[in-house]
């Protein structure tokens, strides 16, 4: 029984939110391997919980918002998200967008773009719009994640020195005004707290890649500045607890103002959490994320940490690389990873108010250093020309500018170079008439004929696209086509026709008849058709039978307006040629 129109309708979207949804196999999977996946969620959260607490101070909001951040959303990515190894929470990539929000709009502002942010990820995920992460080149994610490295360290150069975060949204500028403090008034205490853990993390994780030297180190700081009673700024007094959920921060009359903002966060979101689930697919075997599903819980996430003071999040790259390694195998170990954070939060608020913040700042520059991939970026850097200023081009605009443009930048830049080399491919060939002539016709030319032939028509074969990119060169070589009765254009070869390609040839066309020159084509392919009748070429090239389907036939067609003409003497080749239509069709597709 036929469904109604109107009920399919109806039903698509209830039909694309079941997809999105947790099945039943997400939880099977978590009773299989239970203890693993408890020990390495343990191990997520130890690593996660000084990076909680330095993108929280980084973003503006407080060590109190990052940890509200890993453990709402950190929870709920998790049990709604596309990926059985993701870890969600508060990144440095996120962080860099969200500074310049605090500055302009407030904690508020920061609360309302996270949530409009969830809402927008929910869209894209219901109009299944994570598909497209496959359309990002190497390039530009590699100098994207680059220049994120290089944005965390400069936030964190206040911090690291012991002034006073200095007024700018440009972190070049606050770096360059913070060192300019330190260096009126120095301090080494800040700075010596800083490369310490910094050192500790960077050489401990050489030789001992599976212990969490982060948290080791930030302890050694904490204890080092309480007993020799350091003067290091301390992260200060944390809630015993989680806040209750609220919506106060919302203001409605401010929501206009947030959406460029909300636009950016949503976009750092959906493509640092399917970057972070595909590299977590390469680095096992069997799993596979769905992208949209990704998304979904993205925005779920993002719906809800801001209810409970908690920043926008995303996927982050190097917790669930941790969750890998670690040996998870699914989803309970991000949550387990959530609920080790959420005790620390209730148990032991009073000893996590007392860490430095130039200890969290020595986390987060290990962590930016850590972040680069030298080998990657070397083989990035010598790949092609157009990759290595992809590459630099896509790293540079986000330090200066923001990651959003960045990328957008460098999807632009890699496009437009990628459009140019495959135009430079693209190719049209004049080509001896005996390549088109079936050996098997009756009436084949002798060389006195196709001496003659050679004088009267010139045969061209187009190989690649014949798109906007490289048209305008097919076009002039055919306007110089002189001193000849016939054009023959072969396009079997052609692997695309737009729209300008397609006036391209019905200019072309148009010039050389003008001309009394007759152009004849063969091998039009099915999927070409539309784009040449829409411009009205395919019906320029039927009057008076001028499209073929096989080459041989268009040599034919050709031979018999020479004679017509009078130029060739009758009595030679074409009805043989008709006879054999199949047999040259056969050699035209071989070929």
């Amino acid at each position: 029984m036929a469904v109604p129109l109107y009920q399919a309708k109806a039903e698509m979207p209830v039909g694309r939110v079941r997809a999105l949804l947790p099945v039943r196999a997400d939880f099977v999977a978590m009773t299989r391997n239970p203890r693993r996946d408890l020990l390495a969620g343990l191990t997520v959260a130890i690593v996660a919980l000084p990076l909680a607490l330095g993108f929280g101070v980084s973003s503006g909001l407080g060590a109190e918002a990052g940890l509200a951040t890993a453990v709402v959303a950190g929870a709920l990515a998790a049990v709604f998200g596309g990926s059985n190894l993701q870890v969600s929470g508060p990144t440095g990539a996120m962080t860099v967008v969200l500074v310049p929000i605090v500055a302009e709009h407030g904690p508020g502002g920061v609360l309302t773009v996270g949530l409009m942010a969830g809402a927008l990820l929910i869209g894209l995920a219901l109009l299944r719009a994570g598909r497209s992460m496959r359309y990002v080149p190497a390039p530009v994610v590699e100098g994207f994640t680059f220049g994120i490295a290089g944005v965390i360290a400069l936030q964190q150069v206040p911090n690291a020195l012991g002034v006073a975060v200095p007024e700018g949204d440009k972190v070049l500028v606050v770096a360059w005004r913070a060192v300019r403090e330190f260096a009126a008034h120095p301090d080494v205490t800040a700075l010596s707290i800083a490369v310490g853990v910094a050192g500790v993390m960077l050489l401990g994780a050489r030789r001992f890649p599976a212990v969490p030297f982060s948290v080791a180190a930030v302890a050694l700081a904490t204890v080092a500045v309480r007993v020799f009673g350091l003067g290091a700024e301390q992260i200060g007094a944390l809630p015993a607890g989680l806040p209750a959920p609220s919506l106060g921060f919302l203001e409605v009359s401010a929501l206009g103002s947030l959406v460029a903002p909300a636009v950016a966060v949503a976009a750092l979101a959906a493509l640092e959490s399917l970057l972070s689930a595909t590299v977590a697919d390469g680095m096992t075997v069997g799993q596979k994320h769905d992208p949209d599903r990704e998304l979904f819980g993205q925005g779920i996430a993002n719906l809800a940490a801001p209810l409970f003071g908690g920043v926008p999040a995303t996927a982050a790259i190097a917790r669930t690389a941790v969750n890998v390694r670690t040996g998870a195998s699914s989803r309970l170990a991000a949550l387990a990873h959530a609920a080790v954070l959420a005790v620390i939060v209730f148990a032991a608020a009073p000893l996590v108010s007392r860490i430095p913040l130039a200890a969290l700042a020595g986390v987060l520059l290990a962590t930016a250093v850590r972040m680069v991939e030298v080998g990657a970026l070397r083989a990035m850097a010598r790949a092609t020309r157009s990759d290595a200023v992809v590459l630099v081009l896509t790293a540079t605009a986000t330090l200066v500018l923001d990651l959003v443009l960045a990328v957008v930048i460098g999807l632009v830049v890699a496009g437009a170079l990628a459009l140019r080399a495959v135009a430079g491919e693209a190719r049209m060939d004049r080509v001896d008439l005996r390549e088109g002539e079936s050996k098997d016709l009756p009436g084949a030319h002798s060389e006195e004929e196709h001496a003659l032939l050679a004088e009267h028509i010139v045969a061209y074969r187009i190989d690649g696209p014949l798109f906007f990119a490289g048209a305008h060169r097919f076009l002039l070589t055919l306007s110089e086509v002189a001193d000849v009765r016939v054009v023959i254009l072969r396009m079997s070869r052609v692997t695309t026709v737009d729209a300008s390609g397609a006036l391209m040839l019905k200019d072309a066309v148009h010039q050389l008849n003008r001309r009394g020159i007759a152009v004849l084509a063969s091998g039009i392919r099915p999927g070409q058709r539309r784009a040449l009748e829409s411009v009205g070429a395919l019906e320029l090239l039927r009057r008076e039978g001028r499209e073929y389907a096989t080459t041989p036939e268009a040599i034919a067609g050709a031979r018999d307006r020479l004679r017509e003409a009078g130029v060739l003497a009758p009595g030679r080749g074409p009805a043989g040629a008709g006879a054999s239509v199949a047999a040259a069709a056969a050699e035209e597709a071989a070929r």
